[in-house]
C-alpha cells in the first residue's frame, strides 16, 4: 500500500462523497486505501460511501472527536508507506496524490509535504507557513494592540510568515492541515496528533515535532482545491479585518485556546504568560480606543461596544482552562 489517506466526516456527507471521488479519478498511479473517520454525524454518510466506493475503511468515533483524535484513530490502522491527512472539503486535481507521493521521495530528508491549495474561483491560498518566535503572528487580529504590532513588524521588515503562491517548492515549518502527506515510519520518532487539541492549531503543535525528524515541504505543481478555505489557517492571513471577529464570535472562543495550548506545548510557559498576557492587556485598550474613535467618527467605529463585551466573554473561557494549560496538563480542550 503506497498511502493511506485518512479523511474525517462530520456532517458532511456530500463533501465527502465529492472528495472520494476526486481521489479515484485523480489518482491512478498510486496503491491507495481511503480510511474514513466519522466524528459521530448520525447521517447516511456511511451508506452512500460504502454502496459507490465498497473498498472504503469506515471508523466509528461515537462523539465529537475533533481534528486531532479522529485522525489518529485513522493513523493507528493504516497500512500504506505514507500518510495523507486529507480535509472533507478537498477535491484533488491533476493527479495531486500521485505528483506529491513522487515529488517527497526525491526529497531524501523530507519527511512531509503539502501541496498548492486553491480557492473555489482558482486563486491560490495560504499552503502553510513559518513559525514567528513565540507565536506572536497570533496577536494580530487583536483589534488595536495586533494594529501595532503589526506596524512595528513592517517597519521592522520582518518576513511575513504565510506562504500562499509557491515557487516549484519551499521549506516551511507547517503545513495546512487541508493536505498534510507525511512518511508513516517518521511518526514512530514524531508521534501522531496530541489529543489535548480538539480542534484548530493541532497541525502547527503536530508539524513542529515532524520538523525535528526532518523538512517539511510545500510543492507548487500538485494543486488542491480547498473549499472551505481553511481551517485553522484563517486565523494567521496578513489582514485583521475578517480574522478579527474570531475574537469574539463562538468560533473564536475555541481558536483562542486551542493557540494558547499550542504556545505553550510549542514555545513554553514564558510565551505562553506573554501572549495569554497581551489579550488580557487589550481589554482595556479596546474599551478606550473604541470610546476615541466612536466618538471622533459620530458613532461609525470599525468595533461595537458588543464586540468589546463578547471578547471580554472569551478571555473569560480563556481564564478558565488558563491552569490547566499553564500546568500543561492532559486534557480534553474542547470548548463548549
Amino acid at each position: 500500500m503506497d498511502v493511506s489517506i485518512i479523511i474525517i466526516s462530520y456532517k458532511s456527507a456530500k463533501l465527502v462523497m465529492d472528495c472520494v471521488k476526486s481521489i479515484y479519478e485523480q489518482t491512478p498511479q498510486s496503491r491507495f486505501e481511503i480510511i474514513i473517520v466519522d466524528n459521530d454525524s448520525k447521517d447516511d454518510c456511511k451508506e452512500n460511501i460504502l454502496v459507490s466506493f465498497p473498498n472504503t475503511r469506515w471508523l466509528q468515533t461515537g462523539y465529537n472527536a475533533g481534528f486531532a483524535r479522529a485522525n489518529n484513530a485513522g493513523i493507528r490502522i493504516a497500512r500504506g508507506e505514507y500518510i495523507l491527512i486529507l480535509n472533507a472539503d478537498t477535491i484533488i486535481t491533476a493527479g495531486a496524490i500521485d505528483k506529491s507521493i513522487a515529488l517527497l521521495k526525491n526529497e531524501k530528508d523530507g519527511v512531509g509535504c503539502g501541496v498548492q491549495l486553491l480557492n473555489t474561483d482558482g486563486s491560490n491560498q495560504i499552503s502553510g507557513a513559518h513559525f514567528v518566535t513565540g507565536g506572536l503572528n497570533t496577536l494580530l487580529p487583536l483589534p488595536y494592540l495586533g494594529k501595532l504590532i503589526r506596524y512595528l513588524g513592517y517597519r521592522l521588515k520582518s518576513t511575513i510568515p504565510s506562504v500562499q503562491t509557491i515557487t516549484d517548492k519551499i521549506e516551511v515549518d507547517w503545513i495546512v492541515g487541508a493536505y498534510i502527506l507525511v512518511k508513516k515510519e517518521i511518526l514512530q520518532k514524531a508521534g501522531l496528533m496530541d489529543e489535548d487539541f480538539f480542534m484548530y492549531a493541532e497541525e502547527i503543535e503536530w508539524c513542529s515535532r515532524l520538523r525535528k525528524q526532518g523538512k517539511l515541504y510545500l510543492f507548487a505543481q500538485p494543486k488542491v482545491m480547498h473549499i472551505g478555505g481553511g481551517t485553522s489557517s484563517d486565523y494567521y492571513t496578513t489582514t485583521e479585518n475578517e480574522n478579527s471577529k474570531n475574537l469574539w464570535n463562538k468560533k473564536g472562543r475555541q481558536i483562542i485556546v486551542s493557540n494558547m495550548l499550542r504556545i505553550r506545548k510549542q514555545f513554553g510557559v514564558i510565551w505562553f504568560l506573554i501572549i495569554a498576557g497581551t489579550y488580557f492587556i487589550e481589554i482595556p485598550i479596546f474599551f478606550f480606543c473604541l470610546l476615541i474613535h466612536t466618538i471622533f467618527t459620530g458613532g461609525k467605529a470599525t468595533y461595537s461596544f458588543k464586540n468589546w463585551i463578547d471578547y471580554i466573554k472569551n478571555m473569560g473561557v480563556l481564564l478558565r482552562y488558563f491552569l490547566k494549560i499553564f500546568l500543561n496538563k492532559p486534557y480534553f480542550y474542547k470548548v463548549a
